[in-house]
């Protein structure tokens, strides 16, 4: 086995989902899924095939997204893979449980915009994702005043009242 690092590509400010599944109706059951719960949410996903044709398989409303999506699934490679890339003023808070609530979601790797590598396992048999590095380490505990910020953000933002 060899362990490969795969940097995700795309703008800094960009968010994204990572995940897996099983089946290649994944593909149209996820953009179902998006297009359900945010209305105008401009995404794109790419699907990992891993029998058959072994396609990347893509769909999306945003066709710049949906590009990305595909070179990064490409890159990725890990069969029954998928990723979301979702556009400007989209949030994965805001459509995360509905991807969760697609039945062939197994599970999710991240949901992030920071800078973020994919921990790829390469065998004879092909590559299989062991996790992710979203971001970079802590720098310390917050303060009295960090927390402040924290809770007035979420507020500003609207995400608590």
């Amino acid at each position: 086995m060899e362990l490969l690092t795969v940097d995700i590509d795309k703008p800094d400010d960009t968010n994204f989902i990572l995940g897996q599944s099983h089946f290649i109706k994944t593909v149209e059951d996820l953009h179902e899924a998006l297009f359900g719960a945010v209305p105008g949410i401009k995404f794109g996903l790419a699907f990992c095939e891993a029998s058959g044709k072994r396609l990347v398989r893509s769909s999306g409303t945003d066709p710049a997204s949906q590009q990305l999506a595909e070179k990064n699934a490409l890159a990725i490679a890990a069969g029954h893979s998928f990723i979301v890339f979702l556009g400007d003023g989209f949030f994965p808070v805001n459509v995360l449980n509905a991807v969760k609530a697609v039945p062939e979601v197994c599970r999710i790797f991240c949901a992030t915009a920071n800078p973020t590598q994919v921990l790829v396992a390469q065998t004879d048999r092909g590559r299989g994702i062991v996790g992710v590095v979203d971001g970079s380490p802590p720098l310390g505990v917050e303060t009295a005043e960090d927390v402040a910020w924290r809770r007035g953000l979420l507020r500003t933002i609207g995400y608590k009242a």
